[in-house]
């Protein structure tokens, strides 16, 4: 609701600048072109093994401010492979000034090249269309989705909920020796406008919705009385449908390929929600419709939604993704064809925040989804997810970024 309220959540208010330098955050395609080069380059080879020649059907999950679809869009239309190929774009965007955004942005494509624009409320509502394929891509989309807080007691999952009131009895999910890193411990100080704070407090028992959360993965079987987990049932759920629309039900085969690109692990976390504001890190609950809210998405569970659907590669780290799919290489060719030093230096050290393992390299991870039988190789790999090895996934609930 803080999120996605119709008149006062915040993506929904044209005053909240939410992205770039003026905003709250700013995303990997704002940061560098290469981005969404190398992120079209990906969806285009996958194409080029399967379905070339097809209609090409774009679809995008929370486009932000239409840069990423801008830059993929900019890369077809300069490959012979899908240059002449009939393309239309579907954006699943709820956000009525967001999607102005978008439309200013990608609107030249309509105009120009006679690329059908469609925007949709969501995912579910993007209508089938035979003999396409589909190019999904969904960019720091997962992250933004509702989570429940649960904990493992000795009656079993019982759920973190919410206090108005400043009741010194009830137990506490928050822990000093549960920091979300290094750098949350001291997060941005805040003002309170009331003495009365929202408070995570532990429900008093077990609950239908807890239960069945903490059964939702059998990883989370396992896990030691006292454990707490962020778990995202509309993530599961969107994640499912995602797999529908690249691969089909068992039923039926479609064609197509997705990535998944957003910050988190492949594991579950207990303590990673946090809220943003002014590109600082602040408690979730400070002026709620007025600061990014975010989580780690446990990529784990993406894949295990996609089960019987498509086939999931990865994650990789977006270090090892955009490394491996020749970031070095088309950073070189832009500064070759760059008219000053200044920009030679600018594209060069907004490649390297990019792939830095400090940072964005490290914290973002890439999942990659073919339709089952589209484009891997002989022991089912695609390139750039080679040996990822999945065999040791688990939780981590004390919310540890280490790896």
């Amino acid at each position: 609701m803080c999120l996605s309220h119709p008149t006062e959540g915040y993506y929904m208010k044209s005053s909240n600048a939410v992205f770039g330098a003026r905003g709250d955050f700013i995303t990997s395609p704002e940061i560098s072109q290469v981005f969404g080069e190398l992120v079209g380059i990906w969806l285009l080879s996958q194409y080029i093994s399967v379905a070339q020649g097809q209609d090409i059907r774009l679809v995008e999950l929370g486009p932000g401010r239409g840069t990423l679809m801008d830059d993929i869009l900019r890369t077809l239309s300069q490959l012979p492979a899908s240059r002449l190929v009939s393309k239309e774009v579907h954006l699943v965007e709820t956000s009525v000034s967001l999607r102005a955004i978008q439309e200013q942005r990608l609107k030249p494509w309509s105009e120009k090249h006679n690329i059908q624009l469609y925007w949709h409320t969501s995912l579910d509502d993007i209508p089938e269309k035979e003999g396409s394929y589909t190019m999904l891509v969904a960019h720091e989309f997962f992250d933004a989705l509702p989570i429940h807080l649960i904990e493992k007691t000795q009656h079993g999952w019982q759920e973190v909920l919410l206090s108005s009131s400043p009741d010194p009895a009830a137990p506490t999910i928050l822990r000093p020796s549960d920091p979300l890193s290094a750098s949350a411990q001291n997060p941005a100080p805040t003002r309170s406008s009331s003495s009365f704070r929202l408070r995570p407090v532990l429900a008093s028992s077990p609950s239908p919705i807890s239960t069945l959360l903490g059964s939702s993965s059998p990883r989370f079987k396992s896990l030691p009385v006292g454990s707490r987990i962020e778990v995202s049932p509309a993530s599961f759920r969107i994640a499912r449908k995602v797999g529908e629309v690249i691969g089909g039900q068992s039923n039926e085969k479609k064609k197509g390929s997705a990535l998944i690109i957003d910050y988190g692990d492949d594991k579950a976390v207990g303590n990673s929600f946090r809220g943003f504001k002014d590109h600082k890190i602040v408690d979730p609950f400070h002026l709620p419709g007025h600061c990014d809210l975010t989580a780690n998405v446990d990529f784990a569970y993406l894949r295990e939604a996609m089960a019987n659907t498509a086939t999931p590669h990865g994650p990789l780290t977006q270090h090892a993704f955009l490394t491996r799919m020749g970031l070095s290489m088309r950073v070189d060719a832009l500064k070759r064809a760059a008219k000053s030093d200044e920009r030679k230096q600018a594209i060069e050290s907004s490649a390297q925040r990019l792939a830095d393992m400090i940072g964005m390299g490290r914290e973002y991870k890439v999942l990659g989804v073919t339709s089952n039988g589209g484009g891997e190789d002989d022991a089912g790999r695609v390139w750039p997810f080679l040996n990822e090895d999945h065999k040791n996934s688990s939780t981590d609930p004390k919310g540890s970024q280490t790896s």
